[in-house]
């Protein structure tokens, strides 16, 4: 038995590469697969570099997706989720939301980053979008990754980050950008598989100069949060969470109930607008989909 990291994730197989810097094309044992890129694991070598992942070693965190049927892995032990947007093509908060509240779930930083800057037809918009971000203190750093990733380089050091975002938002020229190799090691992976069908949609951990690693994902245009409990989705929106225990009723839902403190807040324009809108919209859908679902 020997002990490794799974650095690349792609359906049932796995590149995991073990202590001594070999690396495996592993499959999990049974028929079932709930590995993410970024797991420790044990597994069992077999020949031709290969082997069978045998068990997964306790995680730290856990970024993932979720609906009333199916949950869908993204990356393991990561500290931080950098939220790539970029000026072109557009945007959605919905879903810069939605990836935050995963992402305080499991005590996980947050970092966006605003891409393609030298794109200035619509940059005054896009930062006007991401400004209710930035009032909550999330940090925001802006480039333009076609002109190198250096500004970004050190908000990176000793953290295990994973880039979450749209499809289109250049999170590619980015990887390339801050991982010089990255381009090779697709080519790799795609001819290990004897598949070109993988370079755009697998996850994979590359090692940065200096300090850190880097996780790539694939892009994405939905993000259900079924796996949040209600009570628990508050901890996703840190300018809601304080005012949960000054509400008239103790198991107030914070929708229609008279002495609401966060409604109360809403309508004063002390939170912002859109961040109300997701709230309510996440709260309703989390418990339709645990009312339909299976297992929640």
């Amino acid at each position: 038995m020997m002990r490794g990291r799974v650095r690349a994730a792609f359906g049932r197989q796995y590149e995991v590469v073990g202590a001594d810097g070999r690396r495996f094309l592993c499959y999990p044992r049974g028929k079932r697969s709930s590995l993410a890129c970024g797991d420790h694991v044990e597994f069992a070598p077999k020949g031709n570099d290969q082997g069978v992942i045998q068990r997964i070693v306790a995680r730290t965190s856990l970024v993932y997706r979720s609906d009333a049927w199916k949950e869908k892995l993204i990356a393991a032990n990561v500290s931080q989720v950098v939220l790539v947007t970029a000026t072109e093509p557009g945007f959605s908060d919905e879903l810069i939301s939605r990836c935050i509240c995963a992402a305080e779930d499991q005590s996980i930083r947050v970092l966006i980053v605003l891409n393609k800057i030298d794109l200035t037809d619509r940059l005054a918009d896009a930062r006007e979008m991401l400004r209710p971000f930035a009032d909550l203190g999330y940090p925001l750093v802006e480039l333009s990754a076609a002109a190198g990733g250096e500004v970004l380089a050190p908000h990176l050091q000793q953290h295990c980050s994973v880039l979450v975002g749209q499809s289109g938002m250049g999170k590619s020229t980015l990887i390339n950008a801050l991982v010089p190799e990255a381009e090779a090691a697709t080519r790799e992976i795609s001819s290990s598989l004897d598949s070109g069908k993988h370079t755009t949609t697998y996850a994979r951990l590359y090692p940065l100069q200096g300090g850190g690693e880097l996780i790539d994902s694939p892009g994405l245009q939905v993000f259900g949060l079924a796996h949040i409990a209600p009570d628990r989705l508050l901890s996703g929106f840190r300018e809601l969470a304080p005012l949960a225990g000054h509400c008239r009723f103790r198991d107030c839902r914070h929708d229609l109930e008279p002495g609401c403190a966060l409604r109360d807040a809403a309508e004063d324009g002390r939170i912002h607008p859109r961040r109300w809108t997701h709230f309510n919209l996440f709260r309703d859908e989390i418990e339709a989909q645990r009312r339909d679902g299976r297992g929640w």
